[in-house]
Formats: structure tokens, sequence, C-alpha cells
């Protein structure tokens, strides 16, 4: 598949869905909002992938929409309109139900609705010039979604104070690592897509299967309560009961050699 605003690749077990308007802040134009969900889903289909990382060109990461652009195409507003008041959103991997690891690569300024991706990561890094602000108040909008799913990554104090202050103040990598926002922080923007494929290839060495049912029980948690939660998940744990991928991992281990796991999208039996 070929596509304009994005750029798919694939190198080895993991696959880049790479965000592609340096010009413009990598910001959301209807191009770009039509190709994500098209993207995730070529990936996630994909059983050549194992992981999947998400990252910009440029010296943004991702600014959210491109307002501009969508006030002079009233169809793609329309759209994006009805799809925010109807909570169908197709931008994220989450909103695009995708099963394998995803990492953000955080490689500069992640604004407003960029900040869906860094909420909605398995995985977030970041290069150390990263920066995470929320302009929606500071141009009469509400802050809402991105911030909410945030809260459940980092403390309600901090991204509260990031939704209310909006673009009066930015969250560097760093401060952002402190919050829990982030899990690593990199050495230099230069090593932070090498860091990436590296964190990636190390994910993809473990059971597709188990990955999948992890993340589904990881991420289920959050919509549920702590008993209703550890049902659940107790559900995913069971689900792997008979699995080959539960015998080859002790084998292997035993063997002392790297197991061969069940592909992704194929029948275990």
């Amino acid at each position: 598949m070929t596509y304009q605003a994005l750029i798919v690749e694939r190198y080895g077990p993991i696959g880049w869905l790479v965000f592609n308007r340096p010009t413009a802040g990598n910001a959301m134009n209807a191009t770009m909002l039509a190709e994500l969900e098209r993207a995730w889903r070529e990936l996630d289909d994909d059983p050549d992938v194992r992981v999947i990382v998400n990252t910009g060109t440029g010296r943004a990461f991702q600014t959210g929409l491109d307002v501009a652009q969508l006030a002079r195409d009233r169809d793609a507003l329309r759209e994006q309109s009805a799809r925010t008041r109807d909570g169908e959103l197709k931008l994220t991997a989450w909103h695009n139900h995708v099963s394998k690891p995803v990492i953000a690569a955080v490689n500069g300024v992640c604004a407003g609705g960029g900040l869906h991706f860094v909420a909605d990561a398995d995985i977030v890094i970041a290069a150390p010039e990263a920066t995470f602000l929320d302009p929606h108040v500071s141009i009469g909008q509400v802050s809402a979604l991105e911030t909410i799913a945030l809260t459940k990554k980092s403390p309600m104090e901090a991204i509260t104070r990031m939704a209310l202050i909006g673009r009066y103040e930015r969250v560097d990598a760093r401060r952002a690592y402190e919050l829990g926002i982030l899990s690593e922080v990199v050495p230099d923007g230069d090593t932070l897509r090498s860091r990436a494929q590296e964190l990636g290839e190390t994910i993809a060495r473990n059971s597709p299967a188990a990955l999948a049912a992890t993340k589904r029980a990881l991420w289920g948690a959050l919509e549920l309560g702590l008993t209703d939660a550890c049902r659940a998940g107790a559900r995913e744990l069971v689900g792997m009961w008979g699995h080959p991928d539960q015998e080859e991992g002790p084998r292997a281990f035993a063997e002392k050699r790297e197991p061969i796991w069940v592909a992704p999208g194929t029948s275990p039996r």
C-alpha cells in the first residue's frame, strides 16, 4: 500500500508507522486521518510484524489536528467531528484495536491531539528534546479525551496542571519520565530510532500469543474494577493453557536455545 502523509516500513519483525508531514509539525490533515486506520490495520494483520513503532519525521512527533487544512475540507471535518462525538475515533492503536505491542518513540514536540498517541501506546520512549503540551484551553477548546487517557498512566494533578495551563507550559522529557508518561529517555535524538528498534526486537523474542493476551488483560483492567479485572486476566491466562507456546517456552529454556513460537495469525494446532 502507498501512503502520502505516513511512512509505513518494516525492519525485521518491527513495523514502523511514521508521521510524515514535517513542514506542518506532522499535524493530522484529512489524508493522514484516512491513512492512519489503514496503516494500523496493515501492520497488525502482517504476520511478519511482531511489534509496531510509532514516531515522526522532522522536529515534531505529532501536533494534533491540522485545523486550517480541515477547515477547508468540510467533509473531513464533519466526519472527524462525528467520530469524536460518537466516541469512534480511529487515530491510535488503541482506537483501532491493535493486538500487537506498540512503542511510541517521541522525537520532538507532542501537542494537543498528538497526546492520543502517547496515552494509547503500550511503551513510550523519548528523545531528550521531546516536549509535551496541551493547548486546548488556550484556544477555547476542552481538554478531555487525551488527558483523560493520560490520567491512567500519570498522577491526576500533573495531567490536570498541563491541561489547565495550556500552551503556557511545556513538560520536558525528563519531567515526563518522572511523571510516568514515558519509561525511558534516550541519551540523544540520534539514537531514538535505533533504541526503539532494539526494544522492539527484544519484545519480539517473546510468544506473540502471550504478548497479545497480556496486552488485552492489562488494557482491559483499565476498564474494570480490581476484582473484575483479575477475573478477566485469569480468563486470558487460562486461555493460553494448551497453547504450543506454553510447551515450547520451557523446552527452549531447558535446551538453551531461542524458542520457535507459533506465528501470529496462524492456527496453534
